[in-house]
């Protein structure tokens, strides 16, 4: 099997499937969903469904977002609160993605097996995405599930990364 991959560093933690954790899994990859965000996104896409952001500019808009959530994270770390998360076995570093695909640096996989995970996105704002992937060998797994909103988030970070790897090739052949 050929698949096409671009190099790109982002962090994982995963673990094997297990009937034991399978509900915690789906409880979690549940709430890092866009169905279940925090408050202040909860009400903006209130507020754009009811068309109060239509006179707004968006960029604007969506800086000022990301503002009240960082303000919202501190006020976590002061109070000393972690968002709940589980605790998961392994983490590892993916070093190239495809659009179902990634390749991770460490041979840590089993074949054949199923496993729930968190990705850690670098892309503005940085969050975690959850996602079921199978592993096609001991270190090239196949995205099974991830939530639409993520799935065209990983696709545009892909995207990006073949446009910086295309400008870095261009520049090394003027030069």
């Amino acid at each position: 099997m050929s698949v096409r991959l671009i190099p790109a560093p982002i962090s994982l933690e995963f673990s094997k499937l297990s009937d034991e954790k399978k509900e915690e899994y789906a409880r979690e990859f549940q709430q890092l969903s866009d169905s279940d965000e925090d408050p202040i996104s909860q009400w903006l896409k209130l507020a754009k469904a009811r068309g109060e952001t239509r006179d707004t500019d968006d960029v604007l808009l969506n800086l000022m977002v990301e503002l009240h959530r960082k303000i919202d994270k501190l006020e976590m770390t002061i109070k000393g609160d972690k968002p709940k998360r589980i605790e998961l076995d392994v983490s590892a570093d993916i070093d190239s993605i495809g659009h179902e695909h990634f390749h991770i640096k460490e041979p840590v996989l089993e074949k054949g097996l199923e496993y729930y995970g968190r990705i850690t996105m670098p892309v503005h704002p940085k969050r975690d995405v959850a996602v079921y992937f199978k592993a096609v060998d001991n270190s090239l797994a196949e995205i099974i599930q991830i939530h639409e909103r993520d799935a065209k988030e990983w696709s545009s970070y892909l995207a990006a990364r073949e446009r910086v790897l295309i400008r870095e090739a261009k520049q090394k052949k003027d030069s």
